[in-house]
C-alpha cells in the first residue's frame, strides 16, 4: 500500500497491528481462540471488544496469520514468526483469502471518510463468494466496526445470517452498544481488558525504551492500554492533555487565550494529530464528570448535561471527519460544549 494514502486503522506513525508480533496481555483470549482453531471448532464470527488501543487488532492478526496458514513459532498462543510467508503477504495485505474492511480513503477529497460505507461492507459477501486458494480459512478483518454506518451495518448482517463454509469474520468493537444487536447475537465475544497501568508503564519502558516519567504518565493518560499508552508517549499527544487540563480549571469558565492556542495547534498542516487528541481527551473528560456526578444521588440530574455534552462531542468528531469541518472551528465548537455541561452543572 502507497505510504501517500493515510490508513484508518493505524495510530499515528507507529506500527500497524498487522507488522506486530508481540502480544502484550491477552494470553488468555489468544489460547481461546488457538483451541477453538486447532480443535475445529472455530466460531465463524468473532466480536472482539475494547478500548482503543487495548489490543484488539493486535490479537485478530495474531489469529488471522494462523488461520491463513502461518506455521506456530515464537513465545505465547498463536505466535507466528514475521519471516513466514503468509506473514508477509499479509503485511502487504497481498494474500488472497484476506480482506481488510476499514474506513476507506477518498481519492477525490483525499482525506479518510468519517464512516464504513455499504460499498466496503459488500467486499465481504463478495469475498466469500469465491473458493480460498487453499484449504485454509478465508479471513475478514473489520476495524472498527463501530464505524459501519447503517447501509453498511446491514449488509454486514446478510453475510452473518448465511455463514460461508471456513470464512472467519472479526469484528473489532470499542462500543458494543453501537452495533445491531442482531449482529451481536450472531458473533462470539471476547472483550480486552487493559492490562494494569504499573505493568503497561514497565511495558513502555522495557520494549520501547521510553523513558520512566514518560511511560508512567502515558501509561496513566491511558488506563493501561499499551497501544493508546505508546501512542501518548511518542507523540505530543502528552503536553495537549497538560494545556487542555490547565485551560479546564477555570470551568465553568475557561481562558480564552488557551483555547485559541489548542485550536491553532489543531488547524496547522500537521495538526490532525492534535485535533484528534483534542477531541479524545474532551470526550473522556465529559464522561468522567457525568461518572462523578451520577454516583451522587444529588448529582444525577447535573450529570445528564455532560452526558449529552459527551454525546454531541462523538457527534462533532464523528462529523468533523465525514464533512471534513474546520480544524479550528472543530476544537472551538468542542470546548464550548464542554464550557455549556460545566455551566449547566
Amino acid at each position: 500500500m502507497s505510504s501517500d494514502i493515510p490508513e484508518a486503522d493505524r495510530e499515528g506513525e507507529l506500527a500497524h497491528p498487522r507488522e506486530v508480533y508481540d502480544l502484550f496481555g491477552h494470553e488468555r483470549e489468544a489460547r481461546a481462540m488457538e483451541e477453538a482453531l486447532s480443535t475445529g471448532h472455530m466460531h465463524h464470527a468473532w466480536m472482539v471488544t475494547g478500548a482503543k488501543g487495548v489490543g484488539k487488532a493486535t490479537l485478530a492478526y495474531r489469529l488471522a496469520r494462523r488461520a491463513l496458514g502461518a506455521q506456530a513459532s515464537g513465545e505465547g498462543a498463536l505466535a507466528s514468526s514475521p519471516g513466514d510467508p503468509v506473514c508477509r503477504q499479509l503485511e502487504g495485505l497481498a494474500h488472497p483469502d484476506f480482506l481488510l474492511i476499514r474506513r476507506p480513503y477518498n481519492d477525490k477529497t483525499k482525506k479518510l471518510k468519517g464512516e464504513i460505507t455499504v460499498d466496503e461492507a459488500r467486499k465481504a459477501a463478495d469475498f466469500f463468494s469465491k473458493s480460498a486458494s487453499g484449504d485454509h480459512w478465508r479471513v475478514v478483518i473489520v476495524d472498527t466496526a463501530d464505524e459501519l454506518n447503517i447501509n453498511a451495518s446491514n449488509a454486514l448482517l446478510k453475510t452473518l445470517e448465511e455463514p460461508p463454509k471456513k470464512g472467519l469474520l472479526i469484528l473489532l468493537v470499542e462500543t458494543p452498544g453501537r452495533l445491531l444487536p442482531t449482529i451481536r447475537s450472531r458473533c462470539r465475544r471476547l472483550s480486552l481488558r487493559a492490562p494494569d497501568v504499573s505493568a503497561t508503564a514497565d511495558w513502555l519502558v522495557e520494549r520501547h525504551d521510553i523513558e520512566r516519567s514518560v511511560a508512567d504518565r502515558a501509561a496513566d493518560l491511558a488506563t493501561g492500554a499499551p497501544g493508546r499508552a505508546l501512542a501518548h508517549a511518542v507523540s505530543g499527544e502528552i503536553g495537549v492533555k497538560d494545556d487542555l487540563d490547565q485551560m479546564l480549571t477555570g470551568l465553568p469558565r475557561i481562558d480564552r487565550s488557551a483555547a485559541i492556542r489548542l485550536a491553532d495547534k489543531a488547524s496547522r498542516k500537521d495538526g490532525e494529530a492534535t485535533k484528534r487528541a483534542i477531541m479524545r481527551f474532551l470526550q473522556a473528560y465529559a464522561q468522567d464528570r457525568a461518572r462523578e456526578l451520577a454516583v451522587a444521588e444529588a448529582g444525577l440530574s447535573k450529570a445528564a448535561a455532560w452526558v449529552k455534552a459527551s454525546d454531541e462531542l462523538r457527534r462533532l468528531a464523528r462529523d468533523a471527519d465525514a464533512i471534513y469541518l474546520d480544524p479550528k472551528q472543530t476544537v472551538h465548537a468542542a470546548i464550548s460544549l464542554v464550557e455549556a455541561a460545566a455551566s449547566q452543572s
